[in-house]
């Protein structure tokens, strides 16, 4: 049975955030307070050449202190489609544009706590147009090889949960 939802109270909102608590009712009859976050939507590309590499950002996240490789990725624009955001915001961080996109997956990363959701687009290959816009976003842009994301993932250099989902669906045949 679903939870209800009896009323709920904003703790802080930007644009980015709109975090609150709600008064939930179980199935049971009790009640518990719960937090949720919401935020806008995101896009991002998962972009493979012929060569079976796929391009990806070496990023710190200055939240957990840590660095990684990601799949381009950004908020979906009030005035975009996702389709339209995956392809800026990919041209954007990596100066490549993506070759024709194609649905690749959509996942909700931590859904007990966010109704974040992430659109992410396949792309076979991409062409070079020049440096990123967004040069702060990434230390570097890399084409790595697909055969070596396990590795990647095993020595915690690919822990980005929407990564990791849309290279592992690749990896065992997705998409």
């Amino acid at each position: 049975m679903p939870w209800k939802v009896v009323s709920e109270q904003p703790l802080y909102t930007d644009e980015w955030l709109d975090i609150r608590i709600a008064d939930i009712e179980l199935p049971d009859g009790r009640h518990l307070a719960h937090r949720s976050i919401r935020t806008p939507a995101g896009a991002g590309v998962l972009a493979l050449d012929s060569n079976r590499q796929v391009l990806l950002l070496w990023r710190h996240r200055f939240i957990t202190g840590a660095w990684g490789w990601e799949i381009p990725m950004g908020k979906i624009e009030a005035s975009e489609s996702p389709a339209d955001a995956a392809a800026r915001e990919f041209e954007e961080e990596t100066g490549w544009r993506a070759g024709p996109l194609r649905p690749l997956i959509r996942v909700q990363p931590t859904p007990g706590l966010t109704n974040s959701e992430h659109h992410v687009y396949r792309a076979d290959g991409a062409s070079y147009r020049g440096e990123p816009v967004d040069r702060f976003e990434s230390e570097r842009v890399a084409w790595v090889p697909l055969a070596d994301v396990p590795a990647l993932i095993g020595r915690a250099e690919i822990v980005s949960g929407t990564t990791l989902v849309a290279l592992l669906y690749v990896l065992t045949g997705g998409g």
